[in-house]
């Protein structure tokens, strides 16, 4: 591999990547961006690229809503509003489950260890509410990116197309890193489903599948050094008759 997945290199980061190779083994989620815009041209080029993902019979089940400016503020303080009231964040939910009911290993062990690593490393102890209160609530600032992307597909769809979807929005992420941008999908989102449907006048036969930060990420920000492991391939691959 040319390219290490644990080097975040400020001088370098913003630059286009040379290959897709470069661009997957460089994205990351980045929790911490900088305020330079990003032009609507570009986010509409992503979004053109991304559109060639595979889907059954070309079905394209992707809707996206992007935000940016003083809209993507107003968003950001409703949902946050009603985040920071215990009272109110109790009445919103998610509409789908993300993650299992019951956690087993490795998938627990995993969730522990990036959770363990992220906190650790912003100084954040266990059973530290107030902190992790404001952590979170990140998410719902973009993490400064200027652009936010909400994902929506249509409820009659099934879960072909969720994994149709799925590819799709590599494929943003991954169109991002190609341009020297960075991204953060994020499943927090969901929890405000119906503030950002009434902000962003969803319809309500779209169903919200995450959300996505989207902007140049901050070199000095030290979460961005954040890297997750992944498993080696004889962890998760088989070969037969090679």
């Amino acid at each position: 591999m040319q390219f290490d997945p644990k080097r975040f290199d400020p001088k370098t980061r913003h630059a286009p990547c040379a290959s897709a190779d470069e661009a997957l083994v460089t994205r990351r989620s980045i929790r911490a961006f900088l305020p330079k815009p990003v032009p609507l041209e570009t986010v509409n080029d992503i979004l053109e690229v991304a559109a060639r993902a595979p889907s059954g019979t070309n079905t394209q089940p992707w809707k996206v809503y992007a935000v940016a400016g003083q809209r993507r503020v107003e968003l950001s303080r409703k949902i946050l509003a009603a985040f920071d009231d215990p009272a109110i964040a109790k009445t919103h939910s998610r509409e789908y489950a993300y993650y299992p009911q019951q956690w087993t290993s490795p998938y627990v062990d995993r969730r522990r260890k990036v959770g363990w690593d992220m906190y650790g490393m912003l100084g954040i102890g266990k059973g530290d509410f107030e902190k992790t209160h404001v952590q979170h609530g990140r998410n719902y600032a973009f993490f400064d990116a200027p652009v936010g992307l909400m994902f929506t597909i249509d409820r009659i769809l099934e879960r072909g197309s969720w994994l149709d979807y799925g590819m799709f929005i590599q494929n943003v992420m991954v169109a991002a890193r190609g341009r020297g941008l960075d991204t953060c999908p994020q499943a927090a989102f969901l929890d405000f489903h119906t503030i950002i449907a009434e902000h962003l006048g969803i319809p309500s036969n779209e169903m919200l599948v995450c959300g996505m930060s989207l902007g140049w990420a901050d070199p000095d920000a030290l979460i961005n050094t954040l890297y997750t492991d992944r498993e080696p391939v004889p962890g998760f691959a088989k070969f037969d008759g090679f």
